[in-house]
């Protein structure tokens, strides 16, 4: 089934993702953002059309592109493509091999939300970077990142009951049923190993 072409394609299949390690289908991809014929993107890339052809095939093989349509040049048949979402992601499932992390997302809800968060943010990133980048529009988002220490695991407690509560409030102050929609993203979590070793070493 065709990906709507205005989209963002988070990636996880092996052949997917072994197929975008070419440069040149890379270079497609970014060409097919609108349809285009085979001899069309050579031109645009500067790239013998007889090559293009093969990563085409290798681009549609794997649901990378898609024939949007035919079309009769005298006496040829001329093949419209187009990629199959307008910018592409990867899923950091994919270096995932070990069940037991599968098993832990599982078991623990909050974690599970915090790891489709950090994707759902990867795309909606790349997706508004693509409107910045070439729809022209001005973006207005924020971003908030912040280290706190607790001295204890009751000050732990009490600061994410407060933060939630805070949280809550703010959207039933501001939130309303009509106007332009938003995502608003809040997280909390243990800082990693490397950010402390990093903070240690500042």
């Amino acid at each position: 089934m065709a990906v709507d072409s205005t989209s963002i394609l988070t990636l996880s299949d092996p052949e997917q993702l072994q197929a975008l390690s070419h440069s040149t289908r890379v270079a497609i991809l970014e060409a097919l953002r609108e349809p285009m014929s085979a001899a069309s993107v050579a031109r645009a890339l500067g790239q013998p059309r007889q090559r293009i052809n093969y990563h085409l095939k290798e681009l549609e093989r794997v649901a990378l592109v898609e024939r949007v349509e035919e079309r009769r040049k005298g006496n040829f048949i001329e093949t419209l493509y187009r990629a199959v979402a307008r910018s592409f992601v990867v899923s950091p499932q994919v270096a995932w091999s070990d069940p037991r992390r599968l098993e832990a997302l599982q078991r623990q809800h909050s974690l599970g939300t915090l790891v489709e968060m950090g994707e759902r943010l990867q795309a909606d990133a790349a997706l508004l970077l693509d409107r910045a980048a070439f729809d022209g529009d001005e973006i207005a988002s924020a971003g908030v990142n912040a280290e706190v220490r607790f001295a204890s695991e009751a000050d732990r407690a009490a600061f994410m009951d407060a933060f939630l509560r805070s949280t809550r409030e703010l959207l039933e102050e501001y939130g309303a049923s009509e106007g332009d929609p938003f995502r608003a993203v809040f997280a909390v979590y243990p800082a990693s190993e490397a950010d402390q070793a990093a903070e240690g070493s500042d």
